[in-house]
C-alpha cells in the first residue's frame, strides 16, 4: 500500500465515522499540530492524546464536522491533502465552510507527524456567541 492510499483509508474512516479505522495508520508517537488559532490548536504526541485533545472534542462541540478533500498530492513520504471542513456548531446552531490543508508525513507505513493550515475564521465565527 501506498502512502497516498493509506491517507485515503484514513479520510474514508473518517467519513463513515470509524474512529479506531482512523487511528490504525498513526505511529505510536506521532505528532499532531493543529494550526495557531484554530480551537484545537497545538501539538498532540500519540494516537491517545490526538482523541482526547482534537477528535474527542469535535464530535462533543458539532453536529457534524466533515472532511471534504478535493486533491491529493502524492510527494513520496509526504502527502498533501487539500479541501474544506464543512460542519455545524451544537451550541450555537451555526453551519461553517472552511478551507483546509493537511500535511501527512509517513515512515514505514505509518503516519508520523501530521500538520493542518485552516481558515479559522468562519469555523471561529460559527462557535462565537
Amino acid at each position: 500500500m501506498q502512502n497516498i492510499d493509506i491517507i485515503a483509508a484514513h479520510y474514508a474512516a473518517s467519513a463513515r465515522g470509524d474512529l479506531d479505522g482512523m487511528l490504525a495508520p498513526f505511529a505510536p508517537g506521532i505528532r499532531w499540530t493543529e494550526a495557531e488559532g484554530s480551537l484545537y490548536a497545538g501539538t498532540y504526541v500519540g494516537p491517545d492524546a490526538v482523541v482526547a485533545n482534537v477528535f474527542a472534542p469535535i464530535g462533543e462541540q458539532f453536529e457534524r464536522f466533515d472532511v471534504e478533500i478535493d486533491t491529493t498530492l502524492d510527494a513520496g513520504d509526504r502527502v498533501v491533502a487539500l479541501g474544506h471542513y464543512a460542519g455545524k456548531h451544537r451550541g450555537t446552531g451555526r453551519a461553517f465552510r472552511a478551507r483546509m490543508v493537511h500535511v501527512w508525513s509517513l515512515a514505514d507505513g505509518k503516519v508520523v507527524a501530521f500538520e493542518q493550515v485552516v481558515d479559522n475564521a468562519a469555523i471561529n465565527a460559527a462557535v462565537a456567541d
